[in-house]
């Protein structure tokens, strides 16, 4: 019997104030027409002076740990996607530990901007498989409000906030593909690109957290390429068609890039779980919200097969084939 890590359940959390296209219309030198061409956002949601990225990714974790119907201390582990952490340290990730009531075990968060989920789904997927976990709560949870420059139209209008988070869970069968769960992940980085998409601070440069900095034309250039490359890498490794995949669950960047990416796959976007118009770019949040979403409203069921991708700042990029 092989072990796999299986989806046990889905959570997520998004802030109550939504900021519209209109309201940015009065904030920059922008107008809905132009954000709606070049990203396909329309609204997106913006957290609360007083919350942060650990009291976003508690309330995930809290509802995929309800969701799942399991108890706080059956789970081994916690780790948490973020680039915008509550603190230098400790991480996000203990937070949530002592939050939620979990007992002690691995706790820690993973930084890769908006491929920072496939990362974390990566790394507990490894700890399940070389049994040193059972179950590992992995969330995305971002603050991307806190390091926006309020000023730059680019910028400001793609940017937004909320956590998501999925239960995984050892299991074990000789299915392959058939079976459910984590079939294979792909990650990558390319360092030599870092400076197309960066903050213009940190700790131990500026002792402040700064603002996004993007090269948008040449992001949104490798983002279909590496994309495109990605998408094909997880058909050959698993010697599948296009035709096997159920659902396309992209990060929610921008429209064009995931048209591109179901082009790729000769997809319907029917079957492309899109939040983008009304979520915005949650970088490492975006992937597991709109998985809660599509779970939730029942679009994706037990048993289809997902693609999971994306590409963010370092530039890093990933992606993963699950049968949910």
């Amino acid at each position: 019997m092989t072990i796999y890590s299986t989806i046990k359940s889905t959570g997520s959390y998004l802030p109550e104030k939504i900021l519209t296209n209109a309201d940015l219309e009065k904030i920059v030198d922008t107008t809905d027409e132009w954000i709606v061409q070049r990203s396909g956002i329309k609204q997106r949601h913006i957290a609360a002076d007083t919350e942060t990225t650990g009291n976003m990714a508690t309330i995930a974790g809290l509802r995929a740990l309800k969701n799942s119907g399991l108890k706080p201390e059956d789970i081994d582990g916690v780790i948490v996607a973020t680039t915008t952490p509550d603190r230098t340290f400790p991480s996000v990730a203990v937070k949530v530990q002592a939050e939620l009531g979990i007992k002690p075990g691995l706790a820690f968060d993973v930084q890769a901007v908006c491929t920072g989920f496939v990362y974390a789904l990566t790394t507990a997927d490894n700890f399940i498989k070389c049994g040193q976990a059972k179950r590992i709560l992995v969330i995305g949870a971002e603050k991307m409000s806190s390091i926006v420059d309020w000023n730059d139209r680019t910028t400001c209008v793609l940017f937004a906030d909320g956590a998501g988070a999925v239960i995984l869970e050892a299991t074990e069968h000789n299915d392959g593909l058939d079976g459910q769960g984590i079939h294979s992940t792909h990650l990558y980085a390319n360092g030599n690109q870092r400076d197309l998409l960066q903050t213009s601070g940190g700790v131990s440069t500026t002792g402040d957290n700064g603002h996004i900095e993007m090269q948008g034309r040449e992001v949104f250039k490798y983002a279909v390429s590496y994309m495109a490359d990605v998408v094909g890498e997880v058909l050959e490794h698993n010697k599948i068609t296009p035709e096997q995949i159920d659902w396309l669950v992209p990060h929610q960047a921008n429209i064009r890039i995931i048209e591109s990416t179901a082009k790729k796959l000769n997809m319907s976007m029917d079957k492309v779980v899109t939040t983008v118009d009304h979520h915005g770019n949650t970088s490492a949040a975006s992937i597991p919200l709109a998985l809660d979403e599509a779970v939730s409203k029942g679009d994706i069921k037990r048993g289809e097969m997902l693609l999971i991708e994306a590409m963010g700042g370092g530039l890093t990029w990933g992606a993963a084939l699950v049968r949910f």
